[in-house]
């Protein structure tokens, strides 16, 4: 299994793709004239304004949703696993994938918008829509519907359930199956209750628990305020090759900082459209402003939080594999020269390296940072951060494959395939909890990869509406107005939802 998916990862995640998605993000920001920049008002106001409806959930729900699938493991331990294998240079690009990932995500959930369906008692939409409307193709709708759900329901969520069962055990010692079956009864019950439930979870947990750990974050900084510059000057340093012991991992810092910054963000994955079409809204570019906001919030807060309590405790080390070497802090380790300090305990010779060694990437850097900073608080606050956001995450995925399901099926096949998921995405996180955190992290690369990949091509062939949507909001508001949509009067086609909502005005 572990060599068949890490063939198919080398595939996906080459490193040609890896620079395609940054000039992918840099195009839309262009063409969008740096909406993330001209437009960040607007994303918070739009934020709070939308209503929810009978059909619809509101915007900020929309985003609450989207968030939950962002703000995750990837933001706790994917954060420090991009530390430990590309250094600190890694938070550098998983920046700029945010900056020019929120463009993207602009795309993506405006199409979601404009080719939403009202079926049934709620709006569904996502790639699966917009890429059979924008296209005209079928098959690459469905392509994409049953990749999703075979990420979202297989794939993913052992990634978010085995890094929530390895912080626990580190932070109180529970054993990771009791933590699954815990895990299992509190997602039953609220994926039972279906999108509003899933809405009214996510509104009130993401922003409380994404509140408190960036607080934390400040907490730690403040302690350590005169390492600031050093710290800044280290990330870009670092990220650009400057800084000599890590001018060999450049490559690894810009690999695996936009890999961990799209697991984190989700900016081109296309999961933050699923909810944003669920948005009740007068114009699509609303929301799809309103989800670019999510990806800044995501990245640039909380996974900026995670890497400053790391580097500003220094609690990390750094694996260059080709020199067969790690870093502790700023100072190379080879298996049998060394004696350094690490922490605020000395460790010398072999304790150094068997201490170094040990800590896993992952979760486990961030519990021992702030751990150093507060001792006794540091390894259950972190555990107790990334249960409720990789919990959240886990939420999402299983609106996503929700979604998803009912685009490809209707009627008792479509609750039949609904079922079915409650009880997949049950047992997944389950077992991913006392699988192998190496084997779920591949796994969950490779359902990764496979939806940028079909959405970014759809997106890129599709993403005129979602540009004249974004004219048509600036012009709207240029003079004075709030902003309605009439894609007929744009040329738009096959945006049913729209057409069917004027005519009833």
């Amino acid at each position: 299994m572990e060599s068949v998916v890490g063939f198919l990862n080398d595939i996906l995640w080459g490193p040609w793709f890896i620079y395609a998605i940054l000039l992918v993000g840099l195009f839309f920001s262009i063409i969008t004239r740096f909406l993330q920049v001209r437009h960040i008002k607007d994303m918070f106001v739009l934020m709070f304004k939308g209503e929810k409806s009978e059909k619809g959930i509101s915007s900020f729900q929309a985003m609450s949703i989207a968030l939950s699938g962002r703000v995750g493991t990837g933001n706790i331990a994917g954060t420090a696993t991009a530390i430990a294998m590309g250094g600190p240079g890694a938070i550098f690009w998983m920046w700029a994938i945010a900056f020019i990932g929120a463009a993207t995500a602009y795309v993506e959930s405006t199409l979601a918008q404009i080719y939403k369906e009202e079926k049934e008692t709620e709006y569904r939409g996502g790639p699966a829509y917009y890429i059979e409307k924008g296209t005209g193709q079928k098959w690459f709708g469905v392509l994409f519907a049953v990749i999703a759900v075979i990420a979202m329901l297989i794939l993913m969520p052992g990634v978010q359930s085995n890094a929530i069962a390895g912080a626990v055990d580190n932070a109180f010692g529970l054993t990771p199956a009791i933590t699954g079956g815990i895990i299992v009864v509190l997602l039953g019950a609220i994926i039972i209750g279906g999108v509003k439930s899933i809405a009214n979870a996510a509104q009130i947990i993401v922003p409380f628990m994404a509140a408190a750990y960036m607080i934390m974050a400040l907490i730690i900084i403040a302690m350590n305020v005169s390492e600031i510059p050093t710290v800044i000057s280290l990330i870009f340093s670092s990220a650009f090759g400057a800084q000599e012991v890590f001018g060999g991992i450049v490559g690894s810092a810009i690999a695996w900082g936009v890999k961990r910054g799209i697991y984190s963000n989700e900016a081109g994955q296309g999961t933050g459209a699923h909810p944003a079409a669920a948005a009740e809204v007068s114009h699509p570019a609303k929301q799809g402003i309103v989800q670019a906001a999510s990806v800044y919030i995501d990245t640039l807060l909380v996974c900026s939080a995670t890497a400053f309590m790391i580097l500003f405790t220094g609690m990390y080390n750094v694996h260059d594999e080709k020199a067969d070497k790690i870093v502790v802090q700023d100072q190379e380790i080879y298996p049998t020269i060394f004696t350094g300090e690490f922490g605020s305990k000395d460790y010398s010779g072999d304790a150094q390296i068997t201490f170094a060694q040990s800590i896993k990437e992952g979760a486990a850097y961030t519990q021992y940072a702030v751990e150093s900073a507060i001792p006794g608080f540091g390894a259950p606050f972190v555990a107790i951060a990334l249960f409720f956001f990789a919990f959240t995450t886990i939420m999402a995925y299983y609106y996503i494959a929700e979604t998803n399901i009912a685009y490809l099926f209707s009627g008792s096949a479509e609750k039949i395939g609904i079922w079915i998921a409650k009880f997949a995405i049950l047992i997944a996180a389950f077992l991913g909890t006392i699988r192998t955190s190496d084997l779920a992290w591949a796994m969950g690369d490779v359902g990764l990869g496979l939806m940028v990949w079909v959405n970014v091509i759809a997106i890129l062939i599709i993403m005129k509406p979602a540009i004249v949507a974004l004219k048509d909001y600036d012009r709207q508001k240029k003079e004075g107005k709030d902003p309605q949509f009439d894609p007929t009067a744009l040329g738009i086609k096959n945006a049913d939802f729209w057409v069917e909502r004027n005519k009833k005005k």
